[in-house]
């Protein structure tokens, strides 16, 4: 694996996560119950203590009654509250040492409180989903819960089997016995703890598209009442993945699933190999195209180049609104360019107090960091030119494949690609104040653009694109 692993707790939230140790595998064993919304789970992590003895580590697991821990097979000390399972076991872990960690909980799990409401585990109509971004996951299964801390999945989920359980990716086997079945999912590649999605309900599964040798598969969840405007709405996502592997590299995971809820959701939010949808982003006239894009794009910003801390946000969300752009730009709508004036007329209107690169807790998912983050990345395809930005963009991709990454790393990878330096530039954009809108280097273009027909999306869509 690529890129950097951060050492310190993150500054926005100190009480998530434990950096003196790092978890390489995660084996979940769940039954649900959706009537009374009731989850048992035994979880396995397979963890390697740090570069200092371990005489006692720390996980986040929300309010759920622990049956059973051991560490190595013997049964630690232990305190469970606040969401902080505090773990010391019978014999301190050596340096570097591999150490495993089996938790027994049940109970009834909800979503864990935060500025922007409730996040993780959330109970539906008829099923559940989960939508951890950036501190949910605790709310379903004790984790390191910290984005630099990536590590491969197994999620086996028994539930009533007129359901169906989706979660990022591969399905091993189904298995059903009498009333109910269990799904067992596989997800090699390394996925930080808030990435890790699911969802149960009555979904109807179809394929999009046909990928041929090589190609990435792709399925969609969907209820049976939708079906008919999903097919319209997400037509075209066959061809954004063909055009972000053009530009962006080979698609980082096995399979890409999409999954709409039967009910309204704020906004889409991305999984490791998985985007949740909501029925209000179904509408049979592509007008939530862009947000396709977007949970796409992110695939490879955010998910398999993943920040080290949430300082660094506007790396995911400023990469996957110009995604947003090139597919604006290369399906025949408006060019990237002139998304990003308009995006900069929008942000010259508002308050210039928000630094890109630190945003702070409370403004780490403003609108107008979306903007900000896209002009930015503008600014740097304007200051490069075409041809650079685009090889730059792709090798950023490539390099930190399943890796992580800072601003600084950004920063650091831009400049190699720029005839002049760019170090002021990035600094200017950086900071709260909006600099002048970037005049464009030649004449930009998306390489072999267009080859797609016209967008339905609108103006490109400011705000808020994904949690």
């Amino acid at each position: 694996m690529s890129g950097e692993r951060t050492t310190a707790t993150d500054p926005y939230f100190p009480d998530h996560g434990d950096s003196r140790y790092r978890v390489h595998r995660y084996e979940l064993a769940l039954e649900y119950r959706p009537g009374p919304n009731r989850l048992a789970g035994t979880a396995r992590l397979s963890a390697i203590a740090g570069r200092a003895p371990l005489t006692e580590f720390q996980l986040n697991l929300s309010d759920f009654r622990v049956g059973r821990i051991l560490v190595n097979g013997r049964a630690p000390h232990y305190t469970h509250r606040g969401g902080r399972l505090r773990v010391r076991p019978a014999k301190p872990l050596s340096a570097g040492a591999a150490f495993t960690v089996e938790v027994h909980y049940a109970g009834n799990p909800k979503p864990v409180r935060s500025p922007w409401g409730g996040l993780g585990w959330e109970e539906l109509t008829d099923g559940a989903l989960v939508a951890s971004q950036p501190v949910g996951a605790p709310s379903w299964y004790p984790c390191n819960d910290r984005p630099a801390d990536k590590a491969s999945y197994q999620i086996s989920v028994n539930t009533p089997s007129a359901y169906t359980v989706v979660a990022g990716g591969r399905l091993l086997t189904r298995t059903t016995k009498a009333s109910t079945t269990t799904w067992v999912y596989e997800q090699a590649a390394p996925t930080s703890s808030y990435l890790v999605g699911l969802s149960i309900g009555m979904y109807q599964t179809v394929l999009l598209g046909d990928p041929g040798l090589g190609g990435v598969p792709q399925s969609a969840h969907v209820p049976a009442h939708l079906l008919s405007r999903f097919s319209r709405d997400f037509a075209r996502q066959p061809a954004m993945m063909r055009l972000f592997e053009e530009l962006f590299g080979p698609y980082p995971f096995g399979e890409y699933a999409v999954v709409v809820a039967d009910e309204e959701l704020d906004v889409p939010v991305e999984a490791q190999g998985l985007s949740l949808f909501g029925a209000n982003h179904v509408d049979g006239v592509r007008g939530s195209e862009r947000l396709v894009a977007h949970e796409l794009a992110h695939q490879w910003f955010g998910n398999s180049v993943t920040i080290a801390d949430w300082r660094h946000i506007w790396l995911n969300e400023g990469l996957a609104k110009y995604a947003e752009w090139l597919w604006s730009e290369r399906s025949g709508g408006r060019t990237a360019h002139e998304l990003a004036a308009v995006a900069h007329r929008f942000l010259a209107g508002l308050p210039q107090d928000l630094k890109l690169a630190d945003p702070g807790r409370k403004l780490m998912f403003d609108d107008r960091l979306y903007e900000r983050g896209g002009l930015t990345v503008h600014a740097v395809r304007c200051a490069l030119g075409d041809e650079a930005f685009f090889r730059m963009l792709r090798d950023w991709a490539t390099v930190h494949r399943h890796g992580v990454v800072t601003t600084a790393s950004f920063a650091a990878h831009v400049s190699r690609y720029a005839a002049e330096p760019v170090d002021a530039l990035l600094t200017a954009w950086l900071q709260p104040a909006l600099p002048p809108f970037p005049a464009p280097h030649g004449s930009p273009s998306v390489p072999g653009r267009p080859s797609y027909p016209p967008t339905n999306g609108g103006p490109g869509g400011l705000g808020r694109a994904s949690a």
